[in-house]
């Protein structure tokens, strides 16, 4: 005690008398005891859990290569805007690489398709699809449907674009159908030409039923007995195959022209007014009508097809050749020229006009 007070009694300063208090501390002051204020808590050390061996199990949802699928049509890029019937002259690519990858699909690539095995029965397919679909919709369900999914603020949209009605959209189509009794189709571009075409694909490759058509928008409902467990496997194209080559559209002389006559013709569809201007995207469902009516009165017809693309212009040539039906002449600075061909009055005016009595 006599030491404390004598370092008390020297401790002239406040700062001296605190350093002196520390020092007692220190001496006096047990380690085990000492708990300065908002020291940190060791926390309990908790014990190893064991870890319990598992096995991961993998979803039966994979599938499994090669994909076997039932589906009973031929695979392509694109339904819609391909024809089966033409044959393609020659191919960008080897038929040997096909865009659903290498042994991952049970179905050989030609370079177009991949057919179906002719095992697969149509009449099974075509009962299971009305069975999906159930009993036809009331009226009051239709209005029901349609005000739910037509307008363009829906979450359940697909676009259509120049490609058609492709392989890979069929399983958005089913994707969407998950969660939502049906989908919203929003088409575009070239397709828009035959809408009607595009209806009997998208019904026939997904199997559900159109309840709504308005100039190009489109309502494809699933079906009542629509389950998204036993949909139908649809293996996915991992890219775009390369277009095959097919014959040229427009020939140098058009069929039942001289060359001379068909030099005029196009002369004279370049120099004519043109009928309608297509723009990139657009929707050209009133273009076969018409172009129909134009060739009731003139004989040749031009589209301003400016911005639009030349692959977009041979599209639509392609497709007036067989929906007018008429005959491309020519294609050039993006202009479309159409002549509507001979017709059966003329060519028997030109059979007389040839014919001599004195043979």
């Amino acid at each position: 005690m006599l030491s404390i007070r004598r370092c008390l009694t020297l401790a002239k300063e406040p700062k001296d008398l605190f350093l002196s208090l520390c020092n007692l501390r220190v001496r006096y002051v047990s380690a085990d005891n000492y708990d300065p204020p908002f020291s940190p808590l060791s926390k309990p050390t908790k014990p190893p859990k064991e870890k319990k061996k598992t096995k991961k199990q993998y979803q039966s949802s994979e599938l499994k290569i090669p994909v076997i699928s039932d589906l009973p049509f031929d695979f392509r890029y694109s339904y819609s805007e391909t024809n089966p019937e033409i044959e393609p002259i020659g191919f960008r690519e080897p038929k040997r690489f096909s865009p659903f990858g290498p042994g991952r699909l049970d179905r050989k690539w030609t370079g177009t398709t991949a057919p179906a095995s002719p095992e697969i029965d149509q009449s099974q397919w075509v009962e299971e699809r009305a069975r999906v679909l159930g009993e036809t919709l009331t009226e009051q369900e239709v209005t029901e449907l349609v005000e739910r999914y037509r307008h363009s603020d829906c979450s359940r949209q697909i676009n259509l674009g120049k490609g058609g009605v492709t392989h890979n959209m069929i399983d958005d189509i089913h994707n969407h159908w998950k969660k939502a009794e049906a989908v919203r189709i929003k088409c575009l571009g070239v397709p828009t030409l035959d809408m009607d075409n595009i209806c009997f694909h998208l019904e026939e490759k997904s199997g559900g039923k159109i309840v709504y058509r308005h100039i190009n928008i489109l309502v494809l409902y699933r079906g009542r007995n629509y389950d998204p467990k036993s949909r139908p496997i649809i293996p996915l194209m991992l890219w775009k195959p390369y277009p095959p080559i097919y014959p040229r559209l427009v020939k140098n002389v058009a069929d039942g022209l001289t060359f001379e006559e068909t030099k005029e013709m196009r002369n004279r569809g370049l120099h004519s007014p043109a009928l309608m201007k297509l723009t990139r995207n657009g929707v050209y469902v009133n273009v076969v009508g018409r172009v129909r009516e134009e060739f009731e009165t003139e004989e040749i017809v031009r589209l301003d097809c400016t911005h639009v693309g030349m692959s977009d212009c041979k599209r639509i040539g392609v497709k007036l050749k067989d929906l007018v039906p008429c005959v491309p002449i020519l294609f050039k600075d993006e202009q479309i020229i159409l002549w509507r061909g001979k017709r059966d009055g003329e060519e028997e005016l030109v059979t007389l006009s040839n014919f001599d009595p004195e043979q």
